[in-house]
């Protein structure tokens, strides 16, 4: 299947003139089916380096080369196994890699705010693309990304990876089909210890290996003020600022809304969406919520999203005054009760009239009825790298496990809960118990987070929740509607910097 030629590329992407001249290269060609996939990995320092892993397992793969701002990431990488040094390219400037024609595909683990924009770069290319989870930083763009693979016929593989899981996909087609009756509700959780950063009194160094102009593309080009020992000044904290990451509800979050939204069979956005959360617990410079509820208002059931980022028992990897506590009353409590949810701290709990589905991890899930009994197993593995290489080499795209269409929507509901968020105001105890009430399945939700909070001498006289937006999605659209839309719908779509600009495809 032939890919775009160059001066159709040319002619139709949206790119600053200055950057074009990264594309002034020859074109690489769809690998046939007994050829070598030539494959480049882009971000290095987290996901990337599994990315590394899972392709050198496949037969026919090569990877030819790896992309990072950062040349200390970038020398490391080139130890990783399955990489020959001696024959690799490396590049700091995706762009010039796009421009390469000795790459077939490519493989992107760089923060969520390069996600889309990478991706669409690479379908006007002529490279097909496998972009970690969410697919986008914001509604907007995830859009954008989706359409791109249409108008340029490229392969572009969503990191949903549990949708891989022989189990899962049983699972999912055995409760749609109506073996628990009707489903209640469909939660997903995310119980995951995320300690402070720390709180820093300025701008902190950026180390001299990092390309900072390119790290930070499409974002502003800001001072970092991420402090922590163990991730430095720019990597990894950046999951927990708005202009590059999306909390907890985008870095684990999605996978756990996908798969709910799976169980669901809902193709779309939901009708509404509230949040109620906040960053609390401790002080320091992260933005994001590290506690957090969100309610997605779908006809079938609702999705209700959870996230608790402090630890389970209160005094550890927190800064709460916890003397005047009786802290091993509150440890049992919330060791016993608040840090999981039928037995699950990450995963999924499809709640239906005749039972329920708890999904404890990636790739397992067990059917229990009313009483608990387990009545039926499902099991799988990660299938999702090899499935992209598959449809890479057959251009049967209906084969995909992850496409970049579902990708979107579930991408699109982490950004949902967290406008909803940073549109909100603090509320006081009583508002929380007012909002909720006229909603069983959202009081309970919101009443075991309080709970948890307590335990761990949250006062929230002092760091108040946030009350979120309730949200009306405009049929058929990605936008709102009613109250609130004016000031949400501003949050769709951000200013881009020149020249790392996400043009309108859609």
């Amino acid at each position: 299947m032939p890919s775009l030629n160059r001066r159709s590329f040319l002619k139709t992407s949206a790119l600053a003139a200055g950057t074009l001249a990264f594309f002034a290269r020859s074109w690489s060609q769809v690998p046939g089916a007994n050829s070598d996939v030539r494959v480049a990995v882009i971000g290095l320092n987290g996901r990337g380096k599994n990315h590394v892993a899972s392709l050198a397992a496949i037969k026919g793969v090569r990877i030819v080369a790896l992309c990072d701002p950062d040349t200390a990431v970038l020398e490391k990488a080139k130890k990783l196994q399955g990489i020959d040094a001696a024959s690799i390219k490396t590049y700091t400037d995706l762009r010039e890699l796009f421009a390469a024609s000795d790459v077939d595909a490519v493989t992107i683990a760089t923060p969520n705010h390069w996600h889309s924009l990478a991706g669409i770069w690479a379908c006007q290319a002529g490279k097909d693309v496998y972009v970690e989870k969410p697919v986008s930083h914001n509604v907007w763009e995830g859009r954008q990304l989706a359409a791109a693979a249409k108008k340029y016929n490229r392969v572009v593989q969503a990191g949903t990876q549990i949708r891989s899981g022989e189990g899962m996909q049983e699972a999912v087609a055995w409760v749609r089909s109506g073996q628990l009756g009707k489903i209640i509700a469909s939660r997903g959780l995310c119980y995951k210890r995320r300690d402070s950063i720390g709180k820093t009194t300025g701008p902190q160094p950026i180390p001299a290996s990092i390309n900072y102009d390119i790290w930070s593309g499409p974002a502003p080009i800001l001072s970092s003020r991420r402090n922590s020992k163990k991730n430095g000044s720019v990597h990894y904290e950046w999951h927990w600022f708005w202009p590059y990451g999306n909390g907890d509800v985008g870095n684990q979050g999605i996978h756990q809304m996908d798969v709910a939204r799976w169980f669901l069979g809902e193709p779309g956005l939901p009708r509404h969406t509230f949040s109620i959360g906040g960053r609390v617990g401790y002080v320091d410079d992260g933005e994001t919520p590290n506690t957090q509820v969100i309610v997605h208002d779908y006809k079938t059931a609702p999705l209700i999203f959870e996230v608790r980022g402090l630890p389970a028992k209160p005094g550890k990897g927190s800064d709460v005054d916890t003397s005047a506590m009786n802290s091993a009353d509150a440890a049992d409590a919330a060791a016993a009760t608040m840090d999981k949810y039928h037995g699950v701290s990450i995963g999924i709990v499809v709640e239906c009239e005749g039972g329920r589905v708890i999904v404890p991890n990636y790739f397992t899930a067990t059917a229990h009825d009313r009483d608990g009994k387990v009545i039926k197993e499902f099991k799988g593995h990660d299938r999702h790298m090899q499935n992209y290489i598959d449809v890479v080499r057959s251009r049967k795209t209906a084969d995909q496990y992850g496409p970049v269409d579902e990708g979107h929507v579930s991408s699109a509901l982490c950004h949902l809960g967290n406008l909803s968020h940073q549109v909100g105001r603090t509320m006081t105890a009583g508002e929380l118990a007012e909002r909720t009430a006229g909603s069983t399945l959202t009081a309970e939700a919101t009443g075991r987070m309080v709970e948890h909070l307590k335990t761990h001498g949250v006062d929230f006289t002092k760091t108040p929740l946030t009350l979120g937006a309730a949200l009306t999605l405009t049929p058929g659209q990605e936008n709102f509607s009613g109250e609130f839309s004016e000031a949400a719908n501003a949050l769709l779509r951000p200013q881009y910097r020149a020249p790392f600009v996400v043009p309108e495809l859609a």
